[in-house]
């Protein structure tokens, strides 16, 4: 996420970024190439070659940066992470705890990357970004497809042997991703950036509506796919971990908080407690990006203290599905 825009490769700070009803519009990421096993796609799976940019702050980077985790593609894939803070430059390097800065490219906003793939470059910045040092350029930046190539073609270089889109789900898996995209992932900035009061309510009651179905659901299988974890829960996991701290004050998502929930909230914990998972998550940038960050929604850029929340505590999933 960002809040402004390159345009025939030249920054703009501000955007506009709902239509004429109110209504937050995501524009569609532009990357799209793949990278695969075999190189066919003229991107091959190889280490060293790739480097990953994200912010700890936005969930759907911290997706993939967990695929990364998790599959042991650390030292197979490098990592630069930006400050928390977005400023009229958009997302930036600094020397700051939890960042990592740009060895790679060795530039001082990300709006440059884009113009290192593209100088003439018009669209969004976003987080996050797979970068070919081979050929110096953007692979891909969207989320769902960074993902899904880590997870899938990087199995000959990655140390752990597991798999998050095994063949007999994988119908399930992207029907799912596809299900809890709007009304979940969205939905929170759906909600948080509108501008009206009737885009702000539709938005706000489709996204209690999928909580309360998929809350539904966790109570009869243990993941959103059936028994065992997919691409699809960490899709889920990275908007609820947000969504007490961020999205139930500072998106206004306030009808329920998601440790009301039962079967969300020990959901999310195991989620949580998964090994590896808990390293990718850092509550202090992800507060200080968004309170700080977009000044529309809260003027004053006061970081609230907190709420406290317990994601260590032990969770009741094994022992109901045992």
């Amino acid at each position: 996420m960002g809040l402004g825009i390159l345009k025939d490769g030249q920054w703009i700070s501000e955007r506009e970024q709902e239509d004429s009803q109110g209504k937050f519009i995501r524009p569609t990421t532009t990357f799209r190439k793949q990278i695969t096993a075999d190189g066919a796609s003229g991107f091959k799976a190889e280490s060293g070659r790739y480097h990953l940019y994200i912010s700890w702050a936005c969930p759907w980077a911290c997706r993939t940066v967990i695929m990364r985790r998790l599959k042991g593609l650390e030292n197979v894939i490098g990592l630069s992470v930006v400050a928390a803070e977005i400023d009229q430059n958009s997302w930036e390097f600094k020397d700051e705890p939890g960042s990592i800065p740009d060895t790679v490219n060795d530039v001082k906003y990300l709006w440059q990357i884009y113009l290192k793939a593209d100088a003439n470059y018009t669209g969004r910045v976003t987080v996050p970004i797979l970068w070919d040092k081979q050929t110096g350029t953007i692979v891909n930046n969207e989320s769902r497809e960074i993902i899904r190539m880590l997870d899938t073609e990087f199995n000959a270089l990655a140390e752990e042997r597991i798999n998050f889109y095994p063949q007999h789900l994988q119908t399930v898996i992207d029907e799912t991703i596809d299900k809890i995209y709007q009304p979940i992932n969205n939905g929170v900035y759906r909600a948080g950036f509108a501008t009206s009061q009737t885009a702000y309510e539709e938005a706000v009651t489709e996204l209690f509506a999928a909580l309360d179905y998929w809350e539904a659901v966790l109570s009869k299988q243990r993941y959103l796919c059936g028994d065992q974890i997919t691409e699809a829960d960490w899709c889920m996991f990275t908007t609820l971990f947000r969504f007490d701290a961020v999205y139930y004050v500072h998106f206004k998502c306030n009808v329920r908080r998601i440790v009301e929930y039962p079967n969300l909230w020990n959901y999310l914990k195991e989620l949580y407690q998964f090994p590896g998972v808990k390293e990718t998550c850092n509550m202090d940038h992800i507060k200080r990006h968004y309170y700080r960050s977009h000044p529309k929604v809260n003027p004053t850029r006061i970081v609230p203290k907190g709420p406290v929340i317990d994601f260590d505590e032990p969770h009741n999933r094994a022992k109901i599905f045992n």
